[in-house]
């Protein structure tokens, strides 16, 4: 397993007040086993698609095909989606450099942009600067009535027109959701597409968007980026093994953070916050944040998720959670990256006043913060939990998500909520929708 998790520095009896009281973390992980057997039998009997994505093969020549023909003769590469149809792509785009500080721009052809939220300035001025000649663009939308997709899909259609190119929009759009069923809902972004001939692929019918990233919603990007997809979901086969296997609640690191996570919110406890130690880890978190927010938050349970990257979040908030209230807990993420990077100079070193630094690399500089942040919580009574990642790529990022989306079910079995709904969300889509009518 390319992921290690300790959460000793989350618990009374290692850090004392402010720790979780170790009694009401046992109790939630022996609670864990029903949580854990609710898993085996709704992979055994396929109720829940999600588990059966990790040994799947047999769906991935569709996207490679479809990668294919996305990068034929293309300079830019544009995805729309929101939420759960861009953030678990994002998050593995990073891997090949995508929306990385200081390195996106120097990534090679094609460019690749997601657009993942509505903004009217962004996109008009997108528009205006993307070589529509040579760029395709993708459609994300599960349901395909995701009003922010429908409006950029629209958009785009009438500036392809607009440039006189109405009669390729069939092979420059591609679609990506779930098939219309004969006297069903209709499926708009289908209605939009398909009389120009654009090519779908089929979006699962039995895995929301929050939850598709091992899906072709976000291998299909990775694939475009050249990125490893089999590697990704061999990650997310070591994560869901130790279940699999019937190992020990203890012993299933899913479990695990499920229980501690369950046990802080219990424990008053009601923001939890993920700091990843890497740049690439970046919309990882984000993922997370709609993953446990839209999944755990019901009928007044969940606890409210922050992100924070390090080393930079250490001088943005780092002294509200050290000497803020003690009503958070905390997940700091750690690459394996001593000994990476630039070796700093000895006498450059001196020159600053800084000899500590003479012949250590940035990754030797980067570890020993990381490993400062959560032992300097632990100090003052933060409950924190560590996780390590042995190396950041497809397998072990696969293996990460796969963890976490393993972490929010098993949280909501504790919970005894349903973790796949989102029912207020509705609303405001329902209001905008009047709002706009009225306007």
């Amino acid at each position: 397993m390319p992921l290690t998790q300790t959460i000793d520095r989350a618990l009374f009896s290692s850090i004392g007040d402010g720790g979780i009281p170790d009694s009401e973390y046992d109790t939630q992980l022996q609670k864990t086993a029903d949580a854990l057997d609710w898993v085996r039998k709704a992979y055994a009997d396929g109720s829940l698609p999600l588990l059966k994505l990790p040994a799947a093969t047999d769906d991935l020549p569709p996207v490679e095909e479809t990668a294919k023909r996305l990068l034929a003769g293309a300079t830019d590469i544009v995805f729309m989606g929101t939420g759960g149809s861009a953030l678990g792509a994002q998050a593995l785009l990073q891997l090949a450099d995508y929306n990385v500080p200081g390195l996106s721009l120097f990534r090679p052809s094609p460019r690749l942009h997601v657009l993942d939220n509505l903004d009217p300035i962004t996109l008009s001025a997108l528009l205006k600067k993307l070589p529509l000649k040579t760029t395709h663009f993708v459609a994300i939308s599960k349901s395909g009535g995701t009003g922010e997709t429908l409006v950029q899909t629209m958009s785009i259609i009438e500036a392809l027109e607009g440039a006189g190119l109405g009669k390729d929009i069939g092979q420059r759009i591609f679609g990506l959701s779930e098939p219309q069923v004969p006297g069903g809902k209709k499926n708009a972004l289908r209605a939009l597409l398909e009389p120009y001939g654009a090519a779908f692929l089929e979006h699962h019918t039995g895995v929301g968007g929050r939850f598709s990233v091992l899906t072709n919603v976000g291998l299909l990007p990775a694939e475009v980026a050249g990125l490893d997809i089999n590697a990704i979901r061999a990650g997310a086969a070591d994560a869901l093994q130790p279940i699999l296997g019937k190992a020990a609640p203890e012993n299933v690191p899913s479990a695990v953070g499920a229980a501690l996570s369950v046990a802080a919110g219990r424990a008053g406890k009601n923001i939890t916050v993920m700091m990843g130690y890497a740049d690439r880890l970046e919309r990882a978190t984000a993922w997370w944040v709609q993953l446990w927010s839209e999944s755990l938050g019901k009928e007044g349970a969940g606890t409210t998720p922050v992100r924070a990257l390090g080393p930079v979040d250490q001088h943005s908030q780092l002294q509200l959670h050290l000497g803020g209230p003690k009503d958070k807990l905390f997940t700091v993420v750690t690459v394996d990256v001593a000994g990476e990077g630039p070796k700093l100079d000895k006498a450059l070193a001196e020159r600053a006043g800084e000899p500590v630094f003479a012949g250590r690399t940035v990754g030797d500089l980067v570890a020993a913060q990381g490993r400062a942040t959560a032992d300097t919580l632990a100090r003052n009574g933060r409950a924190v939990r560590t996780i390590h990642l042995d190396a950041l790529d497809e397998r072990t990022l696969g293996a990460f998500l796969m963890h976490f989306m393993l972490e929010t079910i098993i949280a909501a079995h504790l919970l005894g909520i349903d973790a796949f709904d989102q029912p207020a969300v509705e609303e405001g889509k329902i209001l905008a929708k009047r709002y706009l009518g009225e306007s």
